[in-house]
């Protein structure tokens, strides 16, 4: 049997007052789920009450509860997540190219201080099988994988060589507007995990889609230069109100990444900082004094800022930057284009299998970089809320 109970989203044209509507009327959908502890939320509303934005956000709500969320031609369901036995922390993000690996290398290199620290991390070019990585790879090992026929930039490749903690890649499929995944080996991943010991594991995301485990903590990574509307709105509102910390990335290259995060600010819980960062190449050898070619993923509005800061930080010149490394083809037209001494790269997408090797075919200098996530404000410790989470894993 069934029991029901109503929330009612008020439209009163139809109504004349003192309707019984045979069940129990609360006052929003947190109450009812806290009362009546439903299987299922069905939603029997409609335009002009509530319309697409709203039903949306009221789906997120629903979802971030744990509970499905039923229309007459819809169903939504939360994603489905393994319980994990460890210490975990999740990394998630409101899409592709937000800068959600950087924010987890750094979360591993924090903890990695004083702890045993594994990242698993998944992506559409993982291993068939889950792979440990603890040898730190280098862009020969990188290469020689590549021409293996292995996608050579994945995720956890890309955490192993940039932080050097031990990590385990995963493969995963598909991915649903709440971010759940089709298939994925990442269970079996996290067992893997499990037998190296760690006192924590991190886990990386993919994309918008979402590590299948139920993590302690939840930290998600949302692009400033992300529009508002989609940052916030459909199911990333799902993705914010699990969050225990939202970092905004690439704000110093993002001229609305305010009305980013004043739109966060209004869906998170009161509780949840929501902090504004920029991301900084880093590369990992000292290439000082030399002339160099940036390739990366990062949008061209931000080059100049990208060209400013390699060039008073680490004192290079740099003679091309290239944000192509996501389209094989235009990436081929910029290398055609380039003569440098030091080609630094993100370690993403096509940066072995084409300029790594384009590279080593000219005799060029392969210099792998990372991107440190650094706060934009002077005042906020980004490092102590991201150990904080660490504190309440448990």
């Amino acid at each position: 049997m069934l029991a029901a109970t109503g929330v009612m989203a008020w439209a009163t044209e139809k109504l004349r007052g003192g309707e019984d509507y045979g069940v129990p009327v609360v006052a929003d959908v947190e109450s009812a789920v806290a009362e009546y502890a439903p299987d299922v939320v069905f939603d029997l509303s409609d335009e002009p009450v509530l319309g697409p934005v709203a039903r949306f956000s009221l789906a997120s709500r629903v979802l971030a509860l744990g509970i499905p969320y039923v229309g007459a031609d819809f169903r939504l369901d939360p994603p489905e997540l393994e319980e994990f036995e460890l210490p975990s922390i999740a990394v998630v993000g409101t899409g592709k190219r937000v800068g959600k690996t950087a924010v987890t290398g750094h979360l591993a290199r924090l903890l990695a201080a004083d702890r045993r620290v594994v990242v698993v991390a998944m992506g559409r070019g993982g291993p068939a099988e889950p792979e440990v990585v603890t040898v730190v790879p280098t862009v020969e090992s990188l290469v020689e994988l590549s021409r293996s026929g292995r996608h050579a930039a994945s995720d956890h490749l890309e955490t192993a060589a940039l932080v050097g903690v031990a990590t385990v890649g995963c493969r995963r499929c598909g991915g649903g507007l709440a971010g759940g995944v089709a298939t994925s080996n990442v269970a079996a991943g996290a067992r893997v995990a499990v037998a190296l010991e760690p006192d924590v594991v991190v886990f990386d995301g993919s994309g918008a889609a979402l590590p299948p485990i139920a993590a302690d903590r939840t930290v998600t990574v949302v692009g400033g230069h992300q529009d508002a509307a989609l940052a916030v709105g459909y199911l990333n509102e799902y993705r914010l109100r699990v969050a225990d910390l939202v970092v905004v990335t690439m704000t110093d290259a993002s001229p609305g990444w305010e009305d980013v995060s004043n739109a966060i600010r209004r869906v998170v819980r009161p509780d949840v900082d929501v902090v504004p960062t920029a991301l900084r190449p880093r590369p990992l050898v000292d290439v000082r004094g030399r002339s160099v070619a940036y390739f990366c993923a990062a949008p061209s509005a931000a080059h100049e800022r990208l060209r400013s800061h390699l060039e008073t930080a680490h004192g290079v010149d740099v003679v091309r930057i290239s944000g192509n490394l996501a389209d094989r083809q235009a990436l081929r037209a910029d290398l055609e284009q380039v003569d440098a001494e030091v080609f630094i790269v993100e370690l993403k997408a096509a940066a072995i299998d084409v300029v790594a090797e384009a590279a080593l075919e000219r005799g060029v200098d392969v210099v792998l970089a990372a991107n440190d996530v650094v706060p934009l404000a002077s005042d906020t410790d980004l490092d102590e809320r991201l150990l904080g989470m660490a504190k309440f894993a448990s």
